[in-house]
């Protein structure tokens, strides 16, 4: 089933009912997203574009995304929202490693994207959203909803990559369709009439939860800010009057709850909070609960299986009289409908309850490999199952805890950044010999990232002069806070280095 098929039964069921709406002021109706779909879909279909071709969406939050995506849907075409923060050399390598065909950019990112279709050779236009070229698609003559088969990929989801690129995992329109099923049984229900609002960014988290919502007829909201500000979310919460849903970074949850404003409001908008992409600190989700009540829900889920492996919902954080609540609160709850989740030894063997290894789920959210990699698709989905890379423990309820997110993983302002790529960058530098990154708990950010960087012989390393080299090359987001400048680095004696020695240097000097 076309995954589109989610918003033209809204569209016929609720035609009049809200589907877009920028702030106070609602944009489509859901008879109106169908019927601009169709048009825009038959204009991509005529300018060339086939079933199964990647579009890409390099763009901020604004309303336009929706209606991109569900156009690119209904013509049959593979959509790759990447993420509007990466450096331009980043974005370069996605759009070329897919293939892309169209891009479509937002006037903030338009400058930094236009001059790839010079460089790319499948890249044929960038158009800019809301250009007269963009404003024509929405002329094109109507066709049907273009059939596709469950395995075809309708989303290309670049994660970070664990060995100095990304890699694109190919989520397929089953993928999706379980993904929203799930959400409906397991996170959160919606009713018509419901919004939820895109705070975060859409070509990731946000964007996954307009499936769900699309699926039961509520509305697409977005902050006329087009970001997550703490102030405007609040108001946003205060002027509505039930039925928002926001999905946020731990981070994001924080400065909602330390915001002036937020224990003297009522938040009468507010539905539920559902978080995820790190880990929620216990001190964090108890003032989030004293200012919101227990209206917060949280998902644990990775690119190759969206946002769809546990859950704990709200009857779950509400359940205070528990026994085992605190350590509940502490877990990622249980797995999701769609999936089956498991904790393995090194040889894959399951583990009892209590025991930790490695999580691996399989289900019909699990993506059906990653773009144009067989060899990474073989190693991540050996045996059937997906191998988060990630470690924890399930108790005999079934409820998971993890315990690392991967050794190296670091995860900052709910952005996953994997050290060998911020390595790589920083060993281009003619001043840096050796180099390696490690994660430091961040109050703030959940993580931050920092640097233990040995100079290369007869060299001087500056921390100003590494740092602008970091922001040259990648986003900002991912270059180190913290350059620690040392002799040499902890190594065992086959030469690999010690990154538990480092985390454990930073625990007793943090600063």
């Amino acid at each position: 089933m076309n995954i589109a098929n989610l918003f033209l039964r809204a569209g016929r069921r609720l035609a009049d009912g809200p589907a877009v709406a920028l702030g106070p002021k609602v944009l489509l109706t859901h008879g109106a997203l169908a019927a601009r779909a169709a048009a825009m879909a038959g204009a991509l279909r005529a300018r060339g574009l086939d079933p199964g071709d990647r579009v890409a969406l390099v763009m901020s939050n604004v309303p336009d995304y929706v209606e991109l995506l569900l156009a690119g849907w209904y013509a049959g075409l593979t959509m790759l929202p990447a993420n509007a923060k990466l450096h331009r050399n980043e974005l370069a390598y996605i759009l070329g490693h897919a293939g892309a065909r169209l891009c479509f950019a937002t006037p903030d990112l338009v400058d930094t994207i236009a001059p790839l279709e010079a460089e790319i050779a499948s890249l044929e236009r960038v158009v800019e959203v809301g250009s007269r070229d963009h404003h024509a698609l929405r002329q094109g003559d109507p066709i049907a909803l273009t059939p596709v088969a469950p395995d075809d990929v309708a989303w290309l989801f670049y994660t970070s990559g664990t060995t100095g690129r990304p890699k694109g995992a190919m989520l397929t329109h089953r993928n999706l369709l379980a993904m929203t099923l799930a959400y409906l049984a397991d996170v959160d229900g919606i009713a018509a009439g419901d919004a939820i609002l895109h705070a975060a960014p859409m070509s990731h988290g946000s964007g996954l939860y307009i499936l769900p919502h699309a699926a039961r007829g509520a509305c697409q909201l977005l902050p006329p800010g087009g970001g997550f500000d703490p102030a405007e979310v609040l108001g946003r919460l205060q002027a509505e009057r039930g039925g928002i849903t926001l999905f946020a970074a731990p981070t994001m949850v924080k400065r909602l709850a330390e915001h002036p404003d937020a224990s003297r409001l009522q938040h009468p908008g507010l539905k539920t909070i559902v978080y995820g992409g790190g880990p929620m600190y216990g001190a964090d989700l108890e003032r989030a609960h004293a200012v919101f009540g227990h209206r917060l829900a949280q998902i644990y889920g990775q690119g190759e299986s969206p946002m769809c492996i546990t859950a704990l919902d709200k009857t779950m954080h509400a359940d205070a009289a528990h026994p085992r609540y605190r350590q509940r609160l502490a877990s990622v709850g249980m797995a999701q409908a769609v999936v089956e989740v498991v904790v393995a030894d090194a040889d894959d063997r399951p583990l009892p309850p209590g025991e930790i290894g490695e999580v691996l789920v399989r289900g019909d959210s699990v993506m059906r490999g990653y773009w144009q990699d067989p060899d990474a698709t073989a190693a991540a989905l050996r045996g059937g199952w997906l191998h988060t890379g990630d470690v924890g423990a399930l108790d005999a309820d079934g409820f998971l805890t993890l315990h690392d997110r991967s050794k190296d993983l670091i995860i900052s302002g709910g952005s996953n950044i994997y050290p060998r790529e911020v390595e790589e960058v920083l060993l281009q530098h003619a001043a840096v010999g050796e180099v390696a990154v490690v994660g430091r708990p961040d109050p703030q950010w959940g993580e931050a990232v920092v640097a233990f960087v040995v100079a290369a012989p007869g060299q001087c390393c500056d921390a100003g002069e590494l740092d602008a080299h970091c922001l040259a090359q990648m986003a900002r987001f991912k270059r180190p806070k913290d350059y620690r400048l040392v002799e040499a680095l902890p190594k065992n004696h086959y030469g690999k280095v010690l990154k538990t020695e480092l985390r454990a240097r930073l625990t007793q000097d943090p600063e």
